[in-house]
């Protein structure tokens, strides 16, 4: 496989596809695992907001749950779970190749759900219930609220796709929340070794945040990410060794991978594989978005083997002169969190109405019946 995608595989490090449409879900998924080397795939509102919004791939089934139940809601989770289950077919026989480690398809549940636990687990389980795909995992985001249910949905098989985490503090709940559902399922006498999860890391966006808050050509602008990052690999390495982990991974248990999510750039003053380069080591995963995939394969990637472990003392480093420059890191984070549970629950109330103005015009009828109504 000549891809230079296909190379982080080689180094330790899985590449995921931060994207999923309808197209891709029914073929061109297949070319990227055989070209590229790609090894799972991950959705979220934004995602499906824009594929919905780009043209006519969806016009068919909309109109047919529109005829079937004319509720706009229920359109969205019907053509949502078509795409899902289409893509975690074809990922199918390379998860089974890869030993259970790879192939998924990742898919969040409603972003109104970030502070009700009890609703983020009841959509978790029908989710995974009645797509049936071993292969999925659902996105559940690591809000205070979101942290119990994790260590629910563990603790019921469900494999959890944690997102939106930007703190070392969260970061630690957040794994602290997987081995406490773990040893919940192991005290019942259920098996471990079918449960997966990953932690997912947003890097890109605490730099752009970061920057925001220092002054014009201040040193540690567009160093913030990489060093957030590098420490959190360290709390991962930590957290996944010792008694208590033994004793889960003798029963089977799976490590929580940290996936790095967010690593496009978003500042075209930084190199475009900036957030895969420096963050290159065993056990992670990278989600490469359009941009990054096409910069990997044009050449402009810098890969070496364990760049995630490189120059530690270099990051806390980081993370004290931000706070010398008066930068609080704790404030840049809980920023971020609350933008990114705004950013998805926006970008799912602009799919809704997408679906209600598509759903016009292709039943020629009045106005579909709105969500929730």
């Amino acid at each position: 496989m000549g891809s230079p995608v296909a190379r982080l595989a080689e180094l330790g490090q899985s590449p995921w596809y931060d994207n999923l449409t309808r197209p891709l879900a029914r073929g061109g998924l297949a070319r990227l695992v055989s070209e590229h080397g790609i090894r799972g795939v991950t959705s979220n509102p934004t995602i499906f907001e824009k594929a919905i919004a780009a043209g006519g791939d969806y016009d068919e089934q909309l109109r047919e749950e529109l005829a079937r139940h004319g509720d706009v809601r229920r359109a969205y989770w019907a053509l949502v779970e078509r795409d899902i289950a289409d893509a975690a077919d074809v990922l199918r026989p390379w998860y089974e190749e890869w030993g259970h480690a790879d192939g998924y398809v990742s898919v969040e549940v409603d972003p109104g759900l970030a502070h009700d636990p009890d609703g983020t687990v009841a959509q978790a389980r029908d989710l995974f219930g009645r797509l049936a795909r071993p292969n999925l995992m659902i996105k559940i985001p690591a809000t205070a609220a979101g942290i119990p249910a994790i260590t629910r949905a563990i603790a019921e098989g469900i494999n959890v796709n944690v997102t939106l985490i930007f703190s070392l503090d969260r970061y630690r709940a957040v794994i602290e929340a997987y081995l406490a559902g773990l040893e919940a399922r192991a005290a019942r006498g259920e098996p471990l070794a079918d449960v997966a999860s990953v932690a997912s890391f947003f890097v890109s966006r605490v730099d752009t945040e970061t920057d925001r808050r220092l002054p014009e050509g201040h040193p540690l602008r567009g160093r913030a990410a990489v060093a957030n990052a590098k420490l959190a690999y360290q709390v991962f390495l930590g957290a996944f060794a010792g008694p208590r982990w033994e004793a889960l991974a003798a029963a089977g248990a799976r490590l929580q991978r940290p996936l790095w999510a967010s690593t496009s750039t978003k500042n075209p003053a930084y190199p475009p594989t900036l957030y895969v380069d420096e963050l290159i080591g065993p056990n992670t995963v990278n989600t490469l978005a359009d941009a990054s995939l096409d910069a990997l394969v044009a050449g402009h990637g810098t890969l070496r083997p364990g760049t995630v472990t490189e120059d530690v003392e270099g990051a806390r480093a980081v993370v004290a002169g931000l706070a010398a420059a008066g930068v609080d890191l704790d404030d840049v984070t809980a920023t971020l969190e609350r933008e990114g549970v705004a950013a998805f629950s926006a970008s799912y109330r602009a799919a809704l109405a997408t679906l209600e103005e598509r759903g016009r015009a292709v039943t020629g009828a009045g106005r579909a019946r709105p969500a929730g109504g």
